[in-house]
């Protein structure tokens, strides 16, 4: 058996390799440049251009692009009318903002348990907490995999609820062969460093509502307009002329972001091609540790995962999942933790929120790490990675 660095072996690799990282390459590079010494630098052609590009994407009626994911979850919510007394339904096992936007607009969170195998939130579990109060749900395409999405415009059909997809992770991913974007009331996207592709920071919304599209038009541009349609005031003075109709936020992206998302979009079916084959390789390794648990995917997703989560069974491990998490470090192979349940953050408790309330959920929690996944990874990478995992779990098994 191998020695653990973290107890004075000799690790697995010389240069650390972590969970995520993006790839920008020279076209990127140019596609930004060419901005840069452009007229404009925000509020320009390209985001005209990269709005019209994701709606061809996703195939959704309306794209509407904003400066982070953050930005699209709380536009989503503001188009959708969260008011104070309003309740919205969520899951506890993502990033903070997938709840903090309720919070935003005075709604209150209310968080559905998991399912234990696939950690996206339990269709049956939303319907458990709708009460008259519920105005929306909230459910996020966890590690990119979809959620049950037919299940759950069901259920928000049938209690007339507002149906928003959190995508931030599952740009690429496909529901019954249709592209996430099209199919929820919804859909937002995020475009952080460490996502599929990146416009630095950045988000995006879409919708085949022509309603809501107005209305996240507003909400990420201060609730100004030209739009002579939703002006209050005639005659108008010149075509200099706006007005601002409701308040709304300055969450617009730049010129220069768009332009390398544009670029970058180029690349997502490639970047998808071998993200699939890192899982595929993963899943064939892991499958033979049995102190290690893969999460599932349910059928009607063909996924293109941000994030890949291994579930430790500590009942077959000699260690905690500090320790695990300390010696894959030491092997050079740094993991993360995706995500600690939401109301567990001392905000959520002065609010008073309860540890408990999702029991799957926080079980989930307590044994998961993310290890690397990104297209750049090289084979020997991902050989790496899968050998660190073999290292570790055979040193600590009972």
């Amino acid at each position: 058996m191998e020695k653990l660095a973290v107890k004075g072996g000799r690790p697995i690799r010389e240069d650390k390799i972590y969970y995520g990282r993006q790839w920008i390459d020279d076209d990127d590079v140019s596609a930004v440049s060419s901005v840069l010494t452009s007229s404009y630098l925000t509020c320009g052609p390209k985001v005209n251009a990269l709005e019209r590009t994701l709606e061809l994407y996703t195939t959704a009626r309306h794209a509407v692009v904003v400066s982070n994911g953050t930005a699209a979850l709380h536009c989503a919510c503001a188009a959708a009318g969260i008011k104070p007394g309003d309740e919205v339904i969520t899951t506890p096992l993502t990033f903070a903002a997938s709840a903090n936007c309720i919070l935003y607009c005075g709604g209150t969170p209310v968080f559905g348990d998991i399912n234990p195998e696939t950690y996206n939130i339990d269709p049956g579990n939303i319907e458990k907490h709708i009460t008259d109060k519920t105005k929306a749900v909230i459910a996020v395409d966890f590690t990119g995999q979809s959620v049950k999405i037919k299940e759950i415009k069901e259920i928000c059909d049938k209690y007339n609820l507002i149906f928003i997809e959190d995508a931030a992770h599952a740009i690429g991913t496909k529901y019954n062969g249709r592209p996430i974007g099209c199919l929820a009331d919804m859909t937002c996207f995020s475009f952080h460093p460490v996502k599929t592709i990146t416009a630095g920071e950045g988000g995006a919304i879409t919708t085949n509502n022509d309603s809501l599209y107005q209305k996240l038009v507003l909400a990420h541009t201060h609730g100004i307009t030209h739009d002579e349609d939703l002006m209050e005031e005639a005659p108008h003075e010149g075509d200099w002329y706006y007005e601002q109709v409701n308040l709304g936020f300055n969450y617009r992206m730049t010129d220069f972001q768009a332009a390398l998302l544009l670029s970058q979009l180029k690349k997502l079916e490639k970047f998808k091609v071998r993200r699939q084959e890192i899982v595929k390789r993963y899943n064939e390794a892991f499958k033979e540790i049995p102190e290690i648990i893969v999460q599932k995917e349910i059928v009607e997703s063909d996924t293109c995962r941000h994030l890949y989560i291994i579930r430790l069974d500590l009942n077959k491990l000699s260690c905690t999942r500090r320790e695990f998490y300390d010696a894959m470090s030491a092997e050079n192979i740094q993991c993360q933790v995706h995500y600690i349940p939401v109301y567990w953050f001392p905000y959520y408790q002065h609010l008073g929120y309860k540890k408990g309330i999702c029991p799957k959920a926080e079980e989930v929690y307590k044994s998961i790490m993310s290890i690397p996944l990104y297209p750049r990874m090289t084979d020997q990478d991902v050989e790496d990675v899968i050998h660190a995992v073999k290292k570790v779990a055979e040193n600590y098994r009972v």
